[in-house]
């Protein structure tokens, strides 16, 4: 399929032009001549695997980092972005991935920081908290406006970030997965607000990894890879696999791969486990070789869940057994000792160190396998992490890079490592491919195919219903603490039969 060029894309009314964008940093050629133009009430989906470009292209035009080449037009004017604040007077207003939160601060506080509104000197808390308040109204969520932001979850962060951008006088906006951690009722409102915004004539440009979302919202599709233009064409003339071929270069011959596998006894047992009004009296077993798939709507107590079968949090009652064995888990440690492992939700602030190595953060779980008389054996731990570094096409320049400075794949990609190195017997995978780009979710996939053959003891956790269908063997939902449900002919399921059980 022909797709269309920025030369051949009308230019006449364009709201933003950003043309001949680059950007390099130390042995990386982020960005190579990149050209972007939005047109006034126009939704772009911004697309492209994990390490494109994306985002180091947002980042120019929200002021976060400056271009080493390239020009920048809104309304046919050049204009000079040097940082945050010249962007937001440009009416630019930018919803990043990562969150831009200030923890102790609540909800209403973060929304106007930075721009109080002052009578002799004071700020008008009142009037700002009331404005919070209808700002949360037009979204159509509730949030704790008076509680600070590290206390609210994931989701509700998001909810914030994207009312702090609502409530500045944007003519141009950028999400940047604004919907990774959002229910599918948020998702649907999610739409009708940018739906709102387009017919005041707000430019979005739209960056997700659901390609659902981008069909139903976007007018047009612009795609990069490995920090080069690939094309772009209005999204009625694309297809889903076109997208996904342009965006890994290359045919992917099923979205979600999967292969069943006889399963075997039952390994890991949960007897009433409970925690408050957070888990209540969940029971269920996973047999070896099965991924055990638990869903529900944001809230519905699956992460706590698996907080309590890692140890993260204390249960006040149930039992848990491994290969027969009774456990008592009550912290991580155990429960790494036990075999078993899992990856968190929240990779940056709960599965990695981010100023650390990725060496570092490989070998943290691992250290008994790499000390020697107090001292830790570098060399066994770099030989080690470099077998994951190719078998799971981990892309880092060298071993002592940052984790911070990895793409959300490779990020999740070293967490993996980590814990392959454990050679746990239950891994539990929290949101295993939240913000990461298709061709890093189908390597996922199939490395749970090959721990699942391998007979480990597989739950995964997520909030995506086709993941859930079609990775799963079968299928828990949960609502409200409890388990709602159980499916056992996955291949029979249906989305509206999943949301059923998870309303309760």
């Amino acid at each position: 399929m022909a797709v269309a060029t920025l030369e051949n894309a009308p230019r006449a009314d364009a709201l933003l032009a950003m043309r001949q964008i680059e950007k390099s940093f130390p042995g990386v050629h982020a960005l190579r001549g990149i050209d972007l133009v939005l047109h006034p009430g126009e939704v772009l989906a911004l697309l492209g695997e994990n390490g494109a470009g994306k985002s180091t292209l947002i980042k120019i035009l929200g002021g976060a980092q400056r271009p080493d080449r390239g020009s920048i037009t809104i309304a046919g004017a050049p204009v000079q972005i040097h940082s945050p604040a010249d962007a937001i007077a440009a009416g630019i207003g930018v919803i990043y991935q990562e969150f831009n939160l200030i923890p102790a601060l609540t909800a209403w506080e973060n929304i106007f920081l930075g721009r109080e509104q002052t009578t002799a000197g004071w700020i008008r808390r009142k009037d700002e908290r009331r404005r919070a308040q209808a700002l949360f109204e037009r979204i159509g969520v509730r949030v704790p406006l008076d509680v600070p932001c590290r206390e609210l979850s994931v989701a509700q962060q998001q909810i914030v970030e994207i009312a702090k951008a609502l409530s500045q006088e944007v003519r141009i906006l950028v999400m940047d997965e604004p919907s990774a951690a959002l229910t599918p009722r948020e998702v649907a409102r999610l739409m009708t607000i940018i739906r709102d915004l387009q017919a005041h004539g707000i430019g979005v440009i739209y960056i997700s990894h659901r390609l659902d979302e981008v069909f139903e919202i976007a007018d047009r599709t612009l795609v990069l890879r490995d920090g080069a233009y690939v094309g772009e064409a209005p999204t009625s003339q694309l297809t889903r696999q076109r997208v996904i071929e342009m965006m890994v270069g290359r045919t992917l011959e099923q979205e979600f791969p999967k292969q069943r596998h006889e399963r075997g006894e039952a390994r890991l047992v949960v007897r009433g486990l409970s925690r408050g009004s957070a888990v209540r009296d969940v029971s269920f077993d996973v047999r070896r070789g099965e991924v055990l798939g638990i869903t529900g709507l944001v809230g519905a107590g699956r992460t706590e869940l698996a907080r309590l079968i890692f140890g993260a949090d204390r249960a006040t009652a149930g039992t848990i057994t491994l290969d027969g064995r009774p456990l008592a888990i009550r912290t991580p440690r155990a429960a790494i000792r036990a075999g078993i492992c899992l990856l968190t939700e929240d990779r940056k602030s709960q599965g990695l160190v981010l100023n650390q190595s990725v060496r570092a953060n490989f070998g943290l779980p691992n250290l008994p396998q790499f000390t020697r008389f107090g001292f830790v054996q570098q060399r066994a731990e770099r030989d080690a992490f470099a077998r994951y570094v190719a078998s799971l096409h981990i892309r880092i320049p060298h071993q002592e890079q940052l984790a911070r400075y990895l793409s959300g794949g490779n990020q999740q990609k070293v967490v993996l490592a980590k814990w392959l190195q454990r050679n746990a017997e239950v891994i539990i995978f929290d949101e295993p491919t939240r913000g990461i780009d298709v061709g890093a979710k189908y390597e996922i996939y199939l490395l749970v195919n090959e721990l699942a053959a391998a007979g480990k003891a597989i739950v995964m956790i997520s909030s995506e219903l086709p993941e859930v269908l079609g990775m799963s063997d079968r299928i828990l939902v949960m609502h409200d603490g409890r388990i709602t449900g159980q499916i056992e002919d996955v291949s029979a399921a249906t989305p509206e039969q999943i949301m059923h059980l998870a309303i309760g």
